[in-house]
């Protein structure tokens, strides 16, 4: 039976294995927390009427389902057909509140009554202090100094919802840092305090219940690609990854259908591309690693995907074959924000870019035949990256 037609991206396997990855690998003191939460999900997640009642919120709250935007200029250009899933569109900008909504729910039905989280470009950060401000939690958000200096409107909006927004200064100052010093608080505070992880990333059941919450995109897509298109279901899904939330979200609707799974990692943070399997932040997946074994620096023009490892859902659909991973250059991304907005008006985060920019690509290399069906996932929306853009272009003239 191929990996296509097996139940891929359901249940995880004993101990929260994805093949050969995944796991949990964190300190004594969490285990018995990681437990409690896999429980206490496991039963929520059976409840029909906590699925009703994340669905309302995400309906009446977050304007899903969100649209799927035919990109109509740049499909003529390129000759491919190109469909974009728009969760910039949903509330706060991105595809984050899928899963905030989901674990803020969650950590009330737990009886917690503080979140915590990590943030790198901020979107995250952004949503955990939205549902913390709506189901009146109290939210600290971990971010590295470097993504605070180049993502200030975001920390600006965290701050307004009532979130302090702890600077971390340790290491390169940037998304592996925040997560690793939010797992060490997490520590000291696990009797009244949710860690509101946000990727398929760390112990499980962190990858497999956010792949969960996120599988909402994947799902929305694929009904809407029913009704846009007369074969049904695209011939080719993209998404970008950093830790690989919204692809796998994304690809959860489709991977049990012919379509051509395609990650987009960063050329400097390809942790698919450039890794190899080690351990970081609570499991085993593919990580960016020096010759001693040491977790290594990535680099990413898109804060989000700044990161040195990936989920370990994705380790597995690579190895297995089912989804493939490609990188893209920061020059890309920066060419592929400008296009966009040119051609659709619609101007995409830094890191949403760089599925674009690999569509781009791929169809101007023929890589993508003419007549090629391509759904895109939009994770998120630019307004975060202009002050960021607007330096690259003063730099650019000032050359």
């Amino acid at each position: 039976m191929t990996l296509a037609s097996s139940p891929a991206m359901r249940l995880p396997a004993a101990g929260g294995r994805f093949g050969a990855f995944g796991g949990r690998f964190v300190p004594e003191s969490l285990i018995p927390a990681c437990a409690a939460l896999e429980e206490a999900f496991r039963d929520a997640w059976s409840d029909p009427a906590f699925r009703q009642q994340l669905d309302t919120f995400r309906a009446v709250y977050a304007g899903r389902p969100t649209a799927l935007t035919p990109a109509w200029n740049l499909s003529a250009e390129l000759g491919v057909t190109l469909l974009l899933k728009r969760e910039d569109l949903a509330h706060t900008g991105s595809h984050k509140i899928n899963n905030v909504l989901g674990q803020a729910l969650l950590a009330r039905r737990m009886g917690k009554t503080r979140l915590i989280a990590e943030t790198g470009a901020g979107q995250h950060g952004v949503a955990t202090a939205t549902a913390a401000a709506l189901f009146g939690l109290r939210a600290t958000v971990f971010m590295g100094e470097r993504d605070i200096e180049r993502q200030a409107l975001n920390v600006y909006r965290m701050t307004l919802l009532g979130a302090e927004v702890v600077p971390v200064t340790s290491g390169s100052r940037t998304l592996k840092d925040a997560t690793s010093e939010a797992m060490r608080h997490w520590v000291s505070c696990v009797e009244d305090t949710h860690f509101c992880l946000g990727s398929v990333t760390g112990p499980h059941p962190y990858p497999w219940m956010v792949r969960e919450f996120q599988r909402v995109i994947g799902d929305e897509a694929r009904r809407q690609c029913a009704a846009e298109l007369s074969a049904g279901a695209p011939d080719v899904v993209v998404a970008c990854v950093g830790g690989g939330s919204n692809a796998a979200g994304t690809f959860a609707g489709f991977v049990d259908t012919g379509a051509r799974l395609v990650g987009v990692e960063a050329a400097g943070g390809a942790a698919m591309t450039d890794g190899r399997p080690g351990v970081v932040h609570g499991s085993r997946s593919m990580v960016l690693q020096d010759d001693e074994g040491q977790i290594a620096e990535a680099h990413s023009v898109a804060a989000g995907l700044d990161y040195p490892g990936v989920g370990p859902e994705h380790a597995h659909l690579g190895g297995a074959g089912r989804a493939e991973y490609v990188t893209v250059t920061d020059d890309e991304v920066l060419a592929a924000v400008r296009r966009l907005a040119r051609a659709e008006g619609i101007i995409c985060a830094l890191e949403s870019a760089h599925a674009v920019a690999w569509v781009l690509r791929a169809a101007g290399t023929g890589e993508l035949p003419r007549g090629t069906t391509v759904m895109l996932t939009l994770s998120g929306r630019g307004d975060k990256d202009m002050a960021q853009l607007r330096e690259m272009d003063a730099l650019e003239v000032s050359r």
